[in-house]
């Protein structure tokens, strides 16, 4: 049997997200425990160079909730970002993301497959699918800036191990 579209991008995106909001939830509790503010989590980097905790939830939220709104539309268009923002901020896009993929339905979202559509990414212009779109950039960078958010709680002492990332697995009747 094949794997719909629906499968491929709605409930990944979903399990990830939820992952987030998971070690959100526990890093404003071991900030609670400690008696430390979560809001100076919000500018923390893995290296200088590297963006803060808060650009990384907010590329994530952009990822899997205008990941799918390309697919759907033909356009790639993420609000701006907001910047730093309290923690409790960061905690409520991720809620909006979960809120949003629920809402997608799978025929509809099904029905998105084989759309050809442009991205602009700077300068250049990129031809994808919206299977590609979803598969080759979206996922990829959705993933990319979970687990980096992920790093930089775990960098900061937060309690969080590899089962806390993963989420809950979609697994199969035993």
């Amino acid at each position: 049997m094949a794997t719909s579209f629906y499968e491929l991008s709605v409930p990944t995106f979903l399990q990830t997200v939820r992952a987030v909001a998971g070690f959100l939830d526990r890093a404003n509790r071991h900030c609670a425990e400690l008696g430390a503010d979560p809001d100076e989590l919000v500018g923390a980097r893995l290296y200088d160079d590297m963006a803060p905790f808060h650009f990384q939830i907010e590329a994530a939220w952009h990822h899997a909730v205008w990941g799918l709104e390309a697919a759907k539309t033909g356009v790639f268009e993420p609000p701006g970002l907001v910047g730093p923002v309290p923690f409790v901020e960061l905690q409520v896009m991720m809620d909006k993301a979960e809120a949003t993929l629920e809402a997608y339905v799978p025929d509809e979202v099904n029905t998105w497959t084989g759309r050809d559509l442009d991205l602009q990414i700077g300068p250049r212009r990129v031809a994808f699918t919206s299977e590609t779109l979803i598969l080759s950039f979206s996922l990829p960078n959705f993933h990319f800036h979970a687990v980096t958010a992920y790093d930089i709680l775990r960098s900061r002492g937060v309690p969080i191990g590899k089962r806390d990332y993963e989420g809950q697995l979609r697994t199969r009747p035993a």
